[in-house]
């Protein structure tokens, strides 16, 4: 099972007159970083939540969000009367020496630190299980977006690789015709530049037995097939924290495809590197999204 570092999971439910509404979204990133935005009474909690999301959401850039909201729309809240007036106070004695209009000054109180008070008394038990409980379960829908996106990717990296093991037989005919024609390239730049009959055959049989050595790609070809099919075996595995793993293996198969490449003297085995790395570069970005 693939699973997709992006999701998202909401759920709402009510508690005696209030609404508990809890919404998780999660981004590509390559550690876990947790950001919460929770009520001031729960900060308590802080770390039992963090604990529980790093527990289920393996890695990602996550993002928490817990509303507790009354249903009736009294949320408590207080205006702090007296450091209010202290302000308003202050602001207007100032606009006054300064001959600035004070037209602006509530809403600018308003806005000043600890003007308006959540409460923040403690919570109780009852409410914080209920407030689990409504995490649990957006954490379940969290889960089931991501798994949604995982199968999705699953399939398409199952077919990107096999995209790429069927462009390795398709080098094979070309691979013969390459030796062929650098064989003779090399023959008539000596000829040309010695004369055939100062060309000494057996010297020029060693060197190119030499010179194919360093063309072969059949390691190249092999080592690719065994990478390629370790990639699709981790895929498939049970594991669910796999994504590491599957982008090392994908950078094994670019130095494969990389040297096919280097040592290709073949326009249409270029050709076939091309679509290679295409596939693979797509395969890379699936599996940087993944857990």
């Amino acid at each position: 099972m693939l699973l997709s570092m992006t999701g998202y999971g909401r759920e709402s439910q009510n508690y005696q007159d209030k609404t508990i509404s809890v919404e998780i979204r999660s981004l590509n990133s390559k550690f876990t970083d947790i950001k919460l935005k929770i009520p001031a009474k729960y900060k308590d909690y802080e770390n039992d939540l963090r604990r529980l999301l790093a527990e289920r959401a393996e890695r990602g850039k996550i993002e928490f969000t817990l509303e507790i909201k009354s249903i009736h729309g009294d949320d408590d809240f207080a205006l702090n009367m007296p450091l209010f007036k202290r302000y308003a106070s202050e602001l207007r004695k100032i606009a006054e020496e300064l001959h600035i209009s004070q037209a602006d000054i509530f809403s600018a109180v308003l806005r000043l630190p600890n003007v308006i008070a959540t409460d923040t008394e403690n919570i109780d038990e009852a409410e914080w299980e209920a407030a689990l409980q409504t995490t649990y379960k957006a954490i379940a829908h969290f889960d089931a977006f991501r798994q949604a996106e995982g199968q999705a990717m699953e399939n398409e990296l199952q077919q990107r690789v096999q995209n790429i093991l069927a462009g390795l037989p398709l080098v094979d005919p070309h691979q013969e015709e390459r030796v062929s024609r650098v064989r003779q390239r090399m023959y008539q730049n000596l000829e040309e530049y010695l004369g055939k009959d100062k060309i000494d055959e057996n010297r020029f049989e060693q060197e190119i037995l030499f010179y194919l050595e360093k063309m072969d790609i059949t390691e190249e070809k092999v080592r690719l097939e065994q990478h390629c099919n370790y990639f699709l075996q981790e895929l498939a595995s049970p594991d669910i924290a796999k994504g590491r793993k599957l982008s090392f293996i994908s950078q094994e198969m670019g130095r494969e495809i990389n040297t096919l490449g280097a040592k290709a003297y073949s326009s249409e085995i270029q050709r076939l590197v091309v679509q290679m790395k295409d596939e693979l570069e797509k395969i890379k970005e699936l599996v940087a999204n993944t857990i």
